[in-house]
Formats: structure tokens, C-alpha cells, sequence
């Protein structure tokens, strides 16, 4: 079966045919680090592993390069580091020592390249300047903008017209724009902020040039995959197809992916909604393979519901799983016909497990089976799961929990809501879940 991709630059799923056999080139948008990612930031990381994956055993690991890039300069880290009174720099350092952290526990390779915005401001101001002299782009009050209107095409990766864009709004209204959707390439820098010298005087970077350049830089003008979250499609991702397209005069990736959200209770993660799980807390309780097989447990097109009772069920079949530790298998054998045709089928990873469980189900039946035994291990070793400790060992301190319940009661009493949510939720970091009735408040570990 020939490895098929949903293209959302064409609404299809489409069999992927390669730019160059021997040369497979892929960019990811990473993380913003102006703190520890979350959940729903690390559900691309960990669908576009197993791209990866995929791709190297199909191709040959020496014929893939991965691009994930990490923005190290932004409107959230320069607002954040402000807050702190640290630099933006140190900020981003000590965030991405917490991410690297996070990719080791979730069995995450490491990509091919791993650029840093700040490493390609030269090639951005390139890239700007002849953006200007082709006309597509113009200065205005120190601000270098893209005009939409000259790319006929604006507009078609996420189905929206200048209309839907403003009507919805989705631009940031400015008077220093000639129309409302024309976007920022390089905006200049408050006397507090960090600054680069420019033809247009000292400033930094629109975050979507960010991506173009680095892109462009080291992958070429034509790749094959492009890659992020479906939140990525209106403005970033469309903005980098007109300002990429308008100065390589050719369309740059041929398929762009998307994953969907992670909700809590049927609601977007957000900070606002104040429903972030940040991986790093999560870790916890629980091992990186409990957290990277819930989020595999929905398609990544799809969004994903996620909860307590999505991670114990991960908990539960992982700990089944884990006596693959002590087999024996072959390698050469490969995988299974069924696994891999899942897994071709635009990464159908609900599919691939499931699948992996019905000939776990078969070993049981025949433990002396060798060859079923191979795809086990094979096809969880494809798909980066290691299956071993499943759930942190908790240090119980029962003193400290009966304390934390009677300040949440006596919070209760006065009418402080907020603080006996706060002592909830602290307790249910540490993996310790509180279950009121009328008899009083009991608890348990999950």
C-alpha cells in the first residue's frame, strides 16, 4: 500500500509522491517557548515523529530531513520576559531545558535540524527587501507589511476571503495598513524590547517570515510536507504560502498537515478557559508512553478529547503490554500487513493500535509464536512507544493530604471558592484525587 496524506491545501487525501525519491524534506512548526508547552503543543510533535518514522523506514533514514524549528522571538516571549524582568533570551533557554526534558520522556527523536528564528534574521531582511522590490510588499510607519490583494491566491490553503478575514476578526486592524488582511514582515522594536538593524531601521521580524526563512534556508523552495496544528492554518500558514510563493515564484510545500485540538470537556485548551495540562506536570504521575498513547488514541485530524480517564485507560493497557520486555523477536521480520496499512493510510494511529492489541490478544493464545511476537514489538518500536513503567511510583504523604483537605474545607466554610479549587487542583497534579459527598471529602490515588 502507497503511503497516503490528507492534503489541506486540496481538501484530499492524496497518495504521496515525493519531489525528490532520494531527498524527502519536511518542516514542522515547533514550539513558541515563552513557557513549558502543553499538551496540545506537544500533539504535532509527537504525530510528526511518526511521520518521520514512517518516512525513514520507507525511504531510508539518510533520504529524510526533518525540520523543526523552535521561535525564540516573539510578541508572548517579549511580553513574558518583561513580566519576569529577565531577557528574552534567558527565558527561552530555561523553557526549552524543561522541552528538551519532555521530547527524552516521550521517546521523541530528535529532528534532522532544530533552527532558532534569531539564527536567520539575515536571511528575513533578504527576503523582505526583495519582497519590496517585486512589489508585493511596501513600508509604512517603520512597519514593512505584505499587501494580500497582490497574491491572487490569498486565501486558498484556509478557504477564507478577504471578506471572511475581516468580518471574522481575524487581522489586526492598524491605519498604517492599506487593507485590513495585509500582514506584518518586520515591525519595528519598543526601546525595551529586542532589536536587529534593518533597511527599515531597527526592529525585528513578523513571526510568519520567521518560518518562510528558515524553510527556504534549509530545505530549498520547493519541500515536500509542511506541517502544524489546524489553529496554524489562518494566518500563519497562509501567510507563509503568499509571501513564500511571491518570492521563489513557485508554490513551496506540495502537502500541508494538520492536527486537531485538544479539548477539555468538549472545549479548545486555552489559557483563557484556564484548562492547560502542560506535559511536564503530567509527567508527574504518568510515564511519557501513557501521555504519547492517549494522544494517539484519535485520529490526528480529529479533535481529541482529553481527561483523566483517557490516560488511566493508557495506563491500564500499557502495563499489559509492558511484558514485551523480556521477548525474544526478529527485526528482519518486519510488521504487520494490517499495522502498516493503517499506519499508510494518512497515519490511522487509533487503527495501528488497535491493531497492535488484537495480536497481543493472539500471543496470549500462542506465547510460543515468534513471528507474531515481532510485529508486537516491531510495529511499537515504529510508532515510538516503549511500553515499560507506566505510572509514577507516588511517595504518599497521608498527613499532607488530610492537611490540604481540612484548608480546602475551611476555604469552603469562608466562602473562598477559589482557594479550595486551587488546593483541588494542586493535590490532582501530584496524582491525588478528591471525591466529595455527604459523608465528607475522601481521596484516592490515580
Amino acid at each position: 500500500m502507497s503511503l497516503k496524506l490528507y492534503n489541506t491545501l486540496s481538501k484530499e487525501k492524496e497518495i504521496f509522491t515525493p519531489v525528490d525519491v532520494n531527498n524527502i524534506r519536511m518542516y514542522v512548526c515547533g514550539p513558541t517557548l515563552y513557557n513549558n508547552p502543553h499538551i496540545g503543543n506537544f500533539r504535532p510533535i509527537v504525530i510528526f515523529d511518526i511521520l518521520f518514522r514512517l518516512l525513514q523506514d520507507v525511504y531510508d533514514e539518510n533520504k529524510v530531513t526533518y525540520v523543526r524549528n523552535i521561535t525564540d522571538i516573539d510578541d508572548k516571549i517579549i511580553n513574558t520576559s518583561n513580566e519576569l524582568d529577565i531577557s528574552a533570551e534567558e527565558l527561552v533557554k530555561k523553557y526549552k531545558k524543561t522541552f528538551r526534558k519532555d521530547l527524552i520522556s516521550l521517546n521523541i527523536l530528535e529532528p534532522t535540524k532544530e533552527p532558532s528564528a534569531t539564527e536567520y534574521i539575515d536571511q528575513m531582511v533578504t527576503m523582505i527587501s526583495d519582497l519590496i522590490s517585486k512589489g508585493f510588499a511596501y513600508e509604512s510607519n517603520k512597519h514593512v507589511l505584505f499587501e494580500s490583494k497582490k497574491f491572487q491566491d490569498y486565501g486558498k490553503l484556509s478557504r477564507l476571503s478577504p471578506k471572511d478575514i475581516i468580518s471574522g476578526a481575524r487581522v489586526e486592524i492598524a491605519d498604517y495598513k492599506k487593507n485590513p488582511e495585509d500582514f506584518v514582515l518586520w515591525k519595528p522594536s519598543k526601546d525595551s524590547e529586542p532589536f536587529w538593524e534593518s533597511p527599515w531601521g531597527k526592529g525585528r521580524p513578523g513571526w510568519h517570515m520567521e518560518c518562510s526563512a528558515m524553510s527556504y534556508e534549509i530545505l530549498g523552495s520547493n519541500f515536500d510536507i509542511h506541517g502544524g496544528g489546524i489553529d496554524l492554518i489562518f494566518p500563519h500558514h497562509e501567510n507563509e504560502i503568499a509571501q513564500s510563493t511571491c518570492f521563489h515564484g513557485e508554490q513551496t510545500a506540495q502537502v500541508w498537515m494538520h492536527n486537531g485540538f485538544v479539548n477539555f470537556s468538549g472545549e479548545k485548551m486555552s489559557k483563557s478557559l484556564g484548562n492547560i495540562a502542560t506535559v511536564n506536570d503530567l509527567l508527574g504521575t504518568y510515564s511519557g508512553d501513557v501521555i504519547k498513547y492517549a494522544l494517539l488514541t484519535s485520529h490526528y485530524r480529529q479533535p481529541l478529547e482529553f481527561s483523566d480517564d483517557l490516560l488511566n485507560s493508557a495506563v491500564s493497557i500499557l502495563e499489559k503490554w509492558s511484558d514485551f520486555q523480556n521477548w525474544q523477536i526478529d527485526k528482519s521480520l518486519g510488521f504487520d500487513k494490517q499495522f502498516m496499512d493503517y499506519l499508510l493510510d494518512d497515519l490511522n494511529t487509533p487503527g495501528c493500535l488497535m491493531r497492535l492489541q488484537q495480536i497481543f490478544n493472539l500471543i496470549k493464545k500462542d506465547p510460543e509464536n515468534q513471528e507474531l511476537k515481532s510485529y508486537f514489538v516491531n510495529g511499537l518500536n515504529l510508532i515510538g512507544l516503549k511500553p515499560t513503567i507506566t505510572k509514577k511510583e507516588l511517595k504518599i504523604d497521608i498527613n499532607y493530604i488530610e492537611n490540604m483537605i481540612s484548608q480546602r474545607s475551611s476555604a469552603k466554610e469562608n466562602k473562598d471558592f477559589a482557594k479550595a479549587d486551587e488546593i483541588r487542583n494542586a493535590l490532582q497534579k501530584q496524582g491525588i484525587i478528591l471525591e466529595d459527598s455527604v459523608e465528607g471529602t475522601k481521596w484516592k490515588q490515580i
